[in-house]
């Protein structure tokens, strides 16, 4: 089967599965450079793969054409751009992106979720076409070519590699692509950014000590965090990046819950961890972007 075929009925097979009113690309031709993977667009998943709350995942693998799904919301204030995790491998895409995004639509927030590029082991910085996938997709939310979405209050939300990439794009002080069109003259800064158990912000995988390149200025947006106390990736990431926020007096909100491990995404468990999608919605209230 050729790949265009392939990728056709992948589209259609996972906008079945899923309550995405409109798929729009990332970007009008292609993407920037990169190493793109051989292998056809797929589900990785396996009969014994990790499930989650009882429930199996899709683990969508070989990414190579970036695309919004859009979940818009009746009179929304804010949208949110939302970045599932999988180790920049492959993308957790229920779990943490379209399940998300029902919720958030149901709560008056305009959802897309991005499927970024994967994998990406094979670039210099594994994070870059994810984040040059995220700042095009803010662009194109603000840019008013999402129908249905809020373009004043314009954030982001990511999982694990998914909040890696959205730390890094709250972060950035420059767009890490050329611009191709008007669009990009927008800002490329989220208005804030929700970055649950994100991976990847200390040194080393259990450490305390920030990573290099992990800097707060006075411009840094907002940020939610939600992790678990016994993550086997530190809760101290999020711990760390929120002092230095503090610092900054930029309004943020830190929830480290007791239990919970690595990947929970947003299912019910009836455990303490199941809170962070209603306080991070309380939240943006809070900060004026939702009602």
């Amino acid at each position: 089967m050729k790949a265009s075929c392939f990728a056709a009925i992948l589209l259609l097979s996972l906008v079945a599965r899923s309550s995405a009113q409109e798929v729009i690309a990332v970007w009008p031709d292609q993407p920037p450079s990169w190493t793109a993977p051989a292998e056809d667009e797929r589900d990785t998943s396996k009969p014994d793969s990790r499930t989650v709350a009882g429930r199996s995942v899709i683990r969508l693998g070989n990414v190579s054409t970036p695309q919004l799904y859009l979940y818009p919301a009746k009179d929304a204030t804010a949208s949110v751009v939302i970045c599932p995790g999988g180790g920049y491998s492959i993308l957790a895409w229920d779990l943490e992106g379209t399940e998300i995004a029902e919720w958030f639509q149901s709560h008056g927030v305009s959802a897309a979720v991005l499927k970024y590029r994967v994998p990406t082991r094979q670039e210099e910085a594994r994070w870059m076409p994810p984040v040059q996938d995220v700042q095009r997709s803010l662009a194109i939310i603000r840019g008013g070519k999402a129908k249905g979405f809020e373009t004043k209050h314009v954030g982001v939300l990511g999982f694990s590699a998914g909040g890696n990439a959205a730390t890094k794009t709250a972060l950035a002080t420059e767009r890490h692509y050329a611009g191709i069109d008007s669009l990009d003259e927008l800002s490329f800064r989220p208005d804030f950014a929700a970055l649950i158990y994100p991976a990847y912000l200390t040194k080393q995988r259990d450490g305390e000590d920030m990573a290099d390149d992990v800097n707060v200025t006075s411009d840094t947006p907002p940020m939610f965090f939600a992790h678990a106390f016994d993550d086997r990736l530190s809760c101290m990431g999020s711990v760390g990046l929120f002092a230095m926020l503090k610092r900054q007096g930029i309004p943020s909100s830190l929830h480290v819950f007791s239990t919970g491990g690595h990947g929970f995404g947003g299912r019910d468990t009836g455990n303490e961890k199941d809170l962070w999608l209603p306080l991070c919605h309380a939240w943006l209230k809070d900060l004026g972007m939702t009602k």
